[in-house]
């Protein structure tokens, strides 16, 4: 009894940590808001929400460099 509840437990725990590392796919009509602020990425003035705009920003998707 104790070997069955151990691999039980076991399995129950190997697939949470799976179900972790699956990446779904893109969806039709999905747009991508990388830091969250409600304006997609094509529209978003600051990609990366660091307070400097994408033309003046080195790297636009970096939130810890400008």
């Amino acid at each position: 009894m104790w070997k069955r509840l151990c691999l039980i437990l076991l399995s129950a725990a190997s697939v949470g940590a799976l179900s972790a590392c699956v990446v779904a796919p893109a969806r039709p009509g999905y747009v991508h808001d990388a830091d969250r602020d409600g304006v997609p990425n094509g529209y978003d003035r600051d990609r990366d929400n660091d307070g400097t705009p994408n033309r003046y920003d080195d790297r636009p998707r970096n939130p810890y460099r400008r």
